[in-house]
């Protein structure tokens, strides 16, 4: 099976539905090469990247999209950040050897949030609500429900080779003669099985499920795995610290590391990087990543 890392938008012409289905291939390796996940965080966290690549394809934006899981059990923490240019990056925290289990009982306590960044100056948009359901299908469909007030289906898997997922809403304020139409779209979808949705590809799962309706598909997305640290934004957050707590440092140390939680990339600030962050009071944009 050739690498995909893209997604298909898809309409039904009858219908006030729409619908995507992404499947990353090449770009959630990058994401398990920089760390070993147990299996129960990594069908997580599989499950979260597809979700919002899914996502960011339902919102015009120009900077950031964010996915987060913030929680107190086994599973703390998983972050996917997708940019508007279709490049990805994502992490998990957990506590221990995490167990196959409900979400809920994986991550305890928790909140599930989506904040975006829309660019040109304007304030992002976050939406916040309690982590419900037993998986993060469920969870999105909740929050969906609760904040937008979008009747989504959605659909996701993972394994060690591909994340994949299928989103289907239901249009807000679309006229249609067929007032069962997003009743039998849901009733088709859910026989969808996960390793039907990991294997097949678009063009393949939309005939599957929905030959016997009006489907319009768009030309695909290509996303791919980028993380966007760099050596700047480093050295301004060493500067956050201020000059007391980078002295200190320096003396304690003679050099800091400072390792990118999403890549692993190590970041290097010998002395005379340091005196320079002392010396300015803005990190020097002449310093490139190798």
């Amino acid at each position: 099976m050739a690498d995909r890392d893209s997604l298909h938008r898809f309409l039904f012409d009858h219908l006030a539905v729409r619908g995507e289905i992404v499947h990353l291939d090449t770009a959630w390796r990058a994401v398990l090469e920089r760390r070993t996940y147990p299996p129960a965080v990594q069908e997580v966290l599989g499950a979260a990247t597809a979700a919002a690549a899914l996502l960011s394809a339902t919102i015009k934006f120009d900077g950031l999209l964010t996915l987060q899981i913030q929680a107190r059990g086994p599973l703390r923490l998983v972050v996917v950040q997708v940019t508007s240019q279709r490049t990805l990056r994502a992490l998990a925290r957990w506590d221990g050897e995490p167990e196959p289990q409900p979400l809920q009982a994986l991550c305890g306590d928790g909140t599930l949030l989506l904040t975006i960044d829309i660019g040109q100056g304007r304030e992002p948009y976050q939406g916040v609500v309690d982590l419900c359901g037993n998986t993060l299908a469920e969870a999105l469909e909740d929050y969906f429900d609760r904040s937008e007030q979008l009747p989504t289906r959605i659909l996701l898997a993972a394994n060690e080779r591909t994340a994949a997922g299928l989103l289907l809403q239901r249009l807000p304020d679309a006229i249609t003669t067929d007032a069962d139409g997003w009743k039998r779209i849901n009733i088709l979808a859910a026989t969808l099985q996960p390793a039907e949705l990991l294997a097949l590809n678009a063009d393949t799962l939309l005939y599957q499920l929905f030959h016997e309706e009006d489907v319009r598909v768009f030309k695909p997305q290509a996303f791919s795995y980028r993380c966007t640290c760099s050596r700047e934004r480093t050295a301004a957050m060493l500067y956050t610290l201020g000059t007391t707590e980078l002295r200190q440092a320096a003396d304690e140390e003679g050099a800091l590391h400072v390792d990118c939680e999403f890549c692993g990339y190590r970041y290097a600030f010998d002395t005379v990087d340091i005196a320079g962050l002392l010396a300015s009071a803005s990190p020097s944009p002449s310093i490139t990543r190798h």
